[in-house]
Protein backbone atom coordinates (compact mmCIF):
# COMPACT_ATOMS: atom_id res chain seq x y z
CA UNK A 1 0.00 0.00 0.00
CA UNK A 2 1.67 3.51 -1.03
CA UNK A 3 2.04 5.98 1.13
CA UNK A 4 -0.47 8.21 -1.26
CA UNK A 5 -3.55 5.85 -0.06
CA UNK A 6 -2.94 6.16 3.55
CA UNK A 7 -5.76 7.62 4.75
CA UNK A 8 -5.69 11.74 6.56
CA UNK A 9 -4.95 11.68 9.77
CA UNK A 10 -8.32 11.45 12.12
CA UNK A 11 -9.68 15.31 12.93
CA UNK A 12 -10.16 16.50 16.77
CA UNK A 13 -12.72 13.86 18.13
CA UNK A 14 -12.90 11.14 15.52
CA UNK A 15 -10.36 8.68 17.35
CA UNK A 16 -12.82 7.22 19.00
CA UNK A 17 -14.61 6.26 15.41
CA UNK A 18 -10.75 4.51 13.99
CA UNK A 19 -10.62 3.12 16.86
CA UNK A 20 -13.65 1.59 16.09
CA UNK A 21 -12.60 0.74 12.51
CA UNK A 22 -9.45 -0.97 13.76
CA UNK A 23 -10.97 -3.08 15.99
CA UNK A 24 -14.03 -4.10 13.41
CA UNK A 25 -11.00 -4.90 10.44
CA UNK A 26 -9.42 -6.49 13.10
CA UNK A 27 -12.42 -8.92 13.98
CA UNK A 28 -12.96 -9.36 9.84
CA UNK A 29 -9.70 -10.63 9.32
CA UNK A 30 -10.10 -13.54 12.15
CA UNK A 31 -13.55 -14.16 10.33
CA UNK A 32 -12.10 -14.49 6.70
CA UNK A 33 -8.46 -15.98 7.07
CA UNK A 34 -9.03 -17.92 10.24
CA UNK A 35 -5.77 -17.37 11.68
CA UNK A 36 -4.54 -14.91 14.24
CA UNK A 37 -1.22 -14.46 12.66
CA UNK A 38 -3.74 -12.91 10.04
CA UNK A 39 -4.02 -9.98 12.14
CA UNK A 40 -1.08 -8.20 11.97
CA UNK A 41 -0.38 -4.67 12.66
CA UNK A 42 -0.04 -3.98 9.16
CA UNK A 43 -2.86 -6.07 7.83
CA UNK A 44 -5.40 -4.11 9.75
CA UNK A 45 -3.45 -0.64 8.79
CA UNK A 46 -3.84 -1.28 5.17
CA UNK A 47 -7.91 -3.14 5.78
CA UNK A 48 -8.53 0.29 7.14
CA UNK A 49 -6.02 2.67 5.15
CA UNK A 50 -4.23 4.21 7.79
CA UNK A 51 -0.73 4.08 8.80
CA UNK A 52 0.59 1.16 11.56
CA UNK A 53 1.91 4.73 13.63
CA UNK A 54 -1.87 5.17 13.72
CA UNK A 55 -2.76 1.84 15.13
CA UNK A 56 -0.22 2.53 18.36
CA UNK A 57 -1.98 5.54 18.78
CA UNK A 58 -4.83 3.50 19.99
CA UNK A 59 -3.37 0.11 20.88
CA UNK A 60 0.42 -0.24 22.43
CA UNK A 61 0.71 -3.40 20.67
CA UNK A 62 -1.07 -6.31 19.19
CA UNK A 63 -1.48 -8.02 22.13
CA UNK A 64 -3.14 -4.85 23.20
CA UNK A 65 -5.23 -4.86 19.97
CA UNK A 66 -5.90 -8.61 20.52
CA UNK A 67 -7.17 -7.97 24.18
CA UNK A 68 -9.66 -5.40 22.72
CA UNK A 69 -10.84 -7.61 19.87
CA UNK A 70 -11.75 -9.98 23.22
CA UNK A 71 -13.56 -7.58 25.13
CA UNK A 72 -16.08 -6.84 21.71
CA UNK A 73 -16.42 -10.89 21.38
CA UNK A 74 -17.46 -10.79 24.88
CA UNK A 75 -19.78 -8.40 24.64
CA UNK A 76 -21.48 -9.62 21.53
CA UNK A 77 -21.59 -12.86 23.27
CA UNK A 78 -23.25 -11.27 26.58
CA UNK A 79 -25.95 -9.54 23.99
CA UNK A 80 -26.95 -12.79 22.06
CA UNK A 81 -27.34 -14.69 25.45
CA UNK A 82 -29.54 -12.15 27.00
CA UNK A 83 -31.59 -12.04 24.15
CA UNK A 84 -31.89 -16.11 23.96
CA UNK A 85 -33.50 -15.49 28.05
CA UNK A 86 -35.72 -12.63 27.25
CA UNK A 87 -38.82 -14.83 26.41
CA UNK A 88 -37.90 -17.29 29.08
CA UNK A 89 -40.61 -19.12 31.37
CA UNK A 90 -38.92 -19.04 34.47
CA UNK A 91 -35.16 -18.35 35.41
CA UNK A 92 -34.23 -22.58 34.76
CA UNK A 93 -35.38 -21.64 31.62
CA UNK A 94 -34.02 -18.94 31.28
CA UNK A 95 -30.39 -20.23 31.80
CA UNK A 96 -30.60 -23.35 29.29
CA UNK A 97 -31.29 -20.37 26.61
CA UNK A 98 -28.08 -18.96 27.56
CA UNK A 99 -26.20 -22.16 27.98
CA UNK A 100 -27.52 -23.29 24.48
CA UNK A 101 -26.98 -19.37 22.91
CA UNK A 102 -23.80 -19.61 24.07
CA UNK A 103 -22.59 -22.71 22.26
CA UNK A 104 -24.53 -21.75 19.29
CA UNK A 105 -22.53 -18.20 19.24
CA UNK A 106 -19.19 -20.39 19.34
CA UNK A 107 -20.37 -22.42 16.78
CA UNK A 108 -21.03 -19.10 14.58
CA UNK A 109 -17.88 -17.12 15.13
CA UNK A 110 -15.06 -19.94 15.84
CA UNK A 111 -12.44 -18.01 15.16
CA UNK A 112 -13.63 -15.68 17.68
CA UNK A 113 -14.31 -17.98 20.42
CA UNK A 114 -11.02 -19.69 19.77
CA UNK A 115 -9.21 -16.21 20.51
CA UNK A 116 -10.95 -15.58 23.66
CA UNK A 117 -11.38 -19.03 25.35
CA UNK A 118 -9.45 -21.45 23.36
CA UNK A 119 -6.13 -19.74 22.82
CA UNK A 120 -3.02 -20.31 25.18
CA UNK A 121 -2.40 -17.52 26.92
CA UNK A 122 1.29 -16.87 29.00
CA UNK A 123 1.41 -18.31 32.77
CA UNK A 124 1.95 -14.30 33.85
CA UNK A 125 -0.59 -13.16 32.09
CA UNK A 126 -3.75 -12.55 34.53
CA UNK A 127 -5.31 -10.30 32.86
CA UNK A 128 -6.73 -12.81 30.51
CA UNK A 129 -8.54 -14.46 33.40
CA UNK A 130 -9.52 -11.21 34.99
CA UNK A 131 -10.95 -10.45 31.46
CA UNK A 132 -13.01 -13.75 31.29
CA UNK A 133 -14.67 -13.50 35.00
CA UNK A 134 -15.31 -9.60 34.72
CA UNK A 135 -16.69 -10.03 31.37
CA UNK A 136 -20.95 -9.04 31.16
CA UNK A 137 -21.80 -12.47 29.75
CA UNK A 138 -20.30 -14.23 33.38
CA UNK A 139 -21.40 -11.95 35.41
CA UNK A 140 -25.32 -12.15 34.14
CA UNK A 141 -24.57 -16.03 33.55
CA UNK A 142 -23.60 -16.23 37.59
CA UNK A 143 -26.34 -14.15 38.19
CA UNK A 144 -29.10 -16.64 36.45
CA UNK A 145 -27.62 -19.00 38.30
CA UNK A 146 -28.34 -16.88 41.26
CA UNK A 147 -31.86 -17.06 40.78
CA UNK A 148 -32.06 -20.33 39.88
CA UNK A 149 -30.50 -21.21 44.05
CA UNK A 150 -32.94 -18.54 45.02
CA UNK A 151 -35.91 -20.46 43.18
CA UNK A 152 -34.96 -23.92 44.58
CA UNK A 153 -33.63 -25.71 41.53
CA UNK A 154 -29.91 -25.23 42.70
CA UNK A 155 -28.41 -25.46 46.09
CA UNK A 156 -24.85 -24.15 47.21
CA UNK A 157 -22.59 -21.53 46.09
CA UNK A 158 -23.96 -19.67 43.17
CA UNK A 159 -20.21 -18.70 41.62
CA UNK A 160 -19.12 -22.47 42.14
CA UNK A 161 -22.53 -24.06 40.50
CA UNK A 162 -22.03 -21.83 37.18
CA UNK A 163 -18.29 -22.63 36.76
CA UNK A 164 -19.68 -26.02 36.79
CA UNK A 165 -22.34 -24.99 33.91
CA UNK A 166 -19.68 -23.12 31.99
CA UNK A 167 -17.53 -26.29 32.05
CA UNK A 168 -19.93 -27.73 30.45
CA UNK A 169 -20.99 -25.52 27.48
CA UNK A 170 -17.40 -24.44 26.95
CA UNK A 171 -16.33 -27.96 26.58
CA UNK A 172 -19.46 -29.05 23.92
CA UNK A 173 -18.63 -25.62 22.27
CA UNK A 174 -14.68 -26.04 22.17
CA UNK A 175 -15.48 -29.70 20.92
CA UNK A 176 -17.45 -28.43 17.86
CA UNK A 177 -15.26 -24.89 17.04
CA UNK A 178 -11.76 -27.59 17.15
CA UNK A 179 -13.75 -30.57 15.17
CA UNK A 180 -16.25 -29.08 12.93
CA UNK A 181 -15.38 -32.69 10.57
CA UNK A 182 -16.43 -34.92 13.26
CA UNK A 183 -19.75 -36.27 12.38
CA UNK A 184 -21.94 -34.93 14.60
CA UNK A 185 -25.42 -35.69 15.40
CA UNK A 186 -27.95 -32.73 14.33
CA UNK A 187 -25.90 -29.85 16.16
CA UNK A 188 -30.01 -27.90 17.27
CA UNK A 189 -30.48 -31.38 19.36
CA UNK A 190 -27.33 -32.04 20.02
CA UNK A 191 -26.73 -28.96 22.12
CA UNK A 192 -30.14 -28.85 23.34
CA UNK A 193 -29.67 -32.04 25.16
CA UNK A 194 -25.79 -31.49 26.20
CA UNK A 195 -27.24 -28.13 27.91
CA UNK A 196 -30.30 -29.47 29.30
CA UNK A 197 -28.14 -32.53 30.82
CA UNK A 198 -25.34 -30.42 32.05
CA UNK A 199 -28.47 -28.11 34.11
CA UNK A 200 -30.14 -31.32 35.43
CA UNK A 201 -27.04 -32.67 36.64
CA UNK A 202 -26.30 -30.12 38.49
CA UNK A 203 -29.60 -29.45 40.06
CA UNK A 204 -29.06 -33.60 40.84
CA UNK A 205 -25.62 -32.92 41.83
CA UNK A 206 -26.05 -30.56 44.26
CA UNK A 207 -28.66 -32.36 46.29
CA UNK A 208 -25.94 -35.28 46.34
CA UNK A 209 -22.46 -34.28 47.79
CA UNK A 210 -21.86 -37.53 48.70
CA UNK A 211 -23.05 -39.15 45.59
CA UNK A 212 -19.76 -41.00 45.24
CA UNK A 213 -19.76 -42.35 48.80
CA UNK A 214 -23.35 -44.20 47.93
CA UNK A 215 -23.75 -47.95 47.17
CA UNK A 216 -24.64 -48.44 43.87
CA UNK A 217 -27.88 -50.24 44.56
CA UNK A 218 -28.59 -46.93 46.83
CA UNK A 219 -27.72 -44.42 43.90
CA UNK A 220 -30.03 -46.49 41.34
CA UNK A 221 -32.98 -46.31 43.63
CA UNK A 222 -32.24 -42.77 44.32
CA UNK A 223 -32.44 -42.13 40.84
CA UNK A 224 -35.40 -44.20 40.32
CA UNK A 225 -37.15 -42.59 42.87
CA UNK A 226 -37.09 -39.36 40.01
CA UNK A 227 -39.77 -40.88 38.11
CA UNK A 228 -41.89 -40.96 40.73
Amino acid sequence: MSEAAVRPRSARGKGAELRGEVLRAAMDLLTETGEEDAVSLRAVAQRVGVSVPSIYLHFADKQALLDAVCEEVFEALHAQMRAAAADAQDCFDGLRRQGIAYVQFAVANPEHYRIVLMRKHAASGGDHADLVMASSSFREFVASVQDCVDAGVFEGDAEALALRLWAAAHGVAALLVAKPYFPWPPLEDYIEQTIRMAGMGIALSSRLDECGEIALPDLVAKLNALRD
